[in-house]
């Protein structure tokens, strides 16, 4: 018969001690993958969703982060600029969840390109193009075919709206101005911004006399006023397509288009004057 181990036999000891780590690093093994488990649902909660959106929609998507933040998400990070700029930084690989254009050719632009996660592009909204002046010049006019608008610019002053080479507010008033047969008097006195909020500001500073902006935008500054609104069949559609971006497609980035789809999406853009579609 064997006599019992002595407590204080070296090996003995080394062995004791294994075991007991191997028990110990087992449990602790344990605990941290219950604990993974458990923040797993917290994690994806709190993933932070960048959102890149036309110029245009800047008041309403700030309004639409506090929501999203009171419902338990990081609030968004936002670049806001013209949709021609940020489709091609996107093209050129700039990180994105969620793409909001203020038309559709420029949505147009990333999905030929594949740059959109299928199934996920909708039509949320719509605008109207207004003309607008400075509220301390306040002006009203009825606007068609033979409106005297170099008149109302007067001998120097520019009309101020987007780049109509790419800047979708710029485009439709081309379209417009053309359908009422004043591009070819206007053009030379465009004074073209790189998106319809740096028109507005041009308004603003009376810097321009009048500017070609969308109505939402007009309705953001107490320094304009509208002076008329453009025909709805003298350009296309003003229409706001949202999609999420191929490359920052999560369950996260399509809630959140759901929730811009969604009732408390849908009333911070019409309490922002957006047509909801």
């Amino acid at each position: 018969m064997n006599p019992p181990p002595n407590p204080y036999d070296e090996f003995y000891f080394r062995r004791r001690s294994l075991a007991r780590f191997t028990l110990e690093k087992g449990f602790l093994m344990r605990v941290l993958l219950l604990i993974c488990v458990l923040l797993a649902p917290l994690t994806a909660r709190a993933q932070e969703l960048t959102v890149f959106a036309a110029a245009s929609l800047t008041d309403a998507m700030k309004d639409v982060s506090t929501l999203w933040a009171r419902a338990g998400h990081q609030p968004l990070r936002m670049s806001f600029a013209s949709s021609s700029t940020l489709a091609r930084q996107i093209e050129q690989g700039a990180p994105a969840n969620l793409f909001a254009s203020a038309d559709e050719k420029w949505m147009n632009y990333l999905a030929e390109k594949k740059l959109i996660a299928p199934g996920t592009r909708e039509d949320l909204l719509g605008n109207d193009l207004v003309l607008i002046v400075p509220a301390n010049k306040p002006q009203h006019v009825t606007i068609g075919p033979g409106f005297d608008l170099l008149g109302l610019l007067g001998p120097r002053g520019r009309l101020a709206t987007g780049d109509p080479a790419h800047v979708p507010v710029g485009i439709y008033a081309e379209q417009a101005l053309r359908k009422l047969g004043l591009w070819d008097s206007i053009a030379p006195r465009l004074a073209r911004t790189d998106d319809v909020r740096a028109a507005l500001l041009l308004v603003e500073r009376g810097e321009a006399p009048a500017g070609i902006v969308y109505a939402t935008d007009a309705a953001v500054s107490k320094a304009v006023m509208i002076a008329g609104t453009f025909p709805a069949n003298s350009h296309d559609p003003i229409t706001y397509p949202f999609a999420v971006v191929k490359s920052g497609d999560t369950a996260e980035a399509r809630a959140l288009l759901a929730f811009l789809a969604g009732p408390q999406g849908r009333a911070v853009f019409v309490q922002r004057g957006f047509k909801v579609e």
